[in-house]
């Protein structure tokens, strides 16, 4: 399936956010692709806000991974993978536990670890067309 949504400014993520998690209720590993400061952050945020995430959500850019707690889904993930040289790196910080857990996982970067992504991954494309957001998602 796939399926394209669009944001005028950031508040309209919002809206993004819920119809996402209503079109997709079963992903559970997603992976953000976009150039630097596409909103790939931005638009996790607005999906963790969705899943009732209770902690700050920001880049796990230096940390490599975040983990948030949701009264209603447990923990989530959320990777940024900008850092990272080789899969053995991803695989050093347990990320298969990670990914195949069952709970949220979000990846920034994720082409860094490709042949580490489960074949259930569904994919988020953001482009940046002069500060209007196509956020086009992929699930196979």
């Amino acid at each position: 399936m796939e399926k394209t949504y669009w944001a005028d400014n950031p508040e309209d993520l919002d809206v993004v956010a819920e119809a996402f998690l209503k079109d997709f209720p079963d992903c559970r590993v997603i992976a953000l692709e976009g150039e630097m400061g596409a909103g790939k952050t931005t638009f996790t945020k607005y999906v963790c806000k969705r899943l009732s995430v209770e902690d700050n959500v920001c880049s796990p850019t230096f940390a490599i991974v975040n983990e948030y707690r949701s009264s209603t889904h447990g923990s989530v993930y959320h990777f940024d993978f900008y850092r990272i040289n080789s899969c053995s790196e991803a695989l050093d910080i347990g990320l298969e536990e990670y990914l195949y857990s069952g709970n949220y996982c979000f990846m920034e970067w994720s082409g860094k670890i490709e042949e580490l992504i489960p074949d259930d991954c569904t994919y988020v494309y953001i482009k940046d067309l002069e500060g209007r957001r196509k956020i086009t998602v992929i699930d196979k």
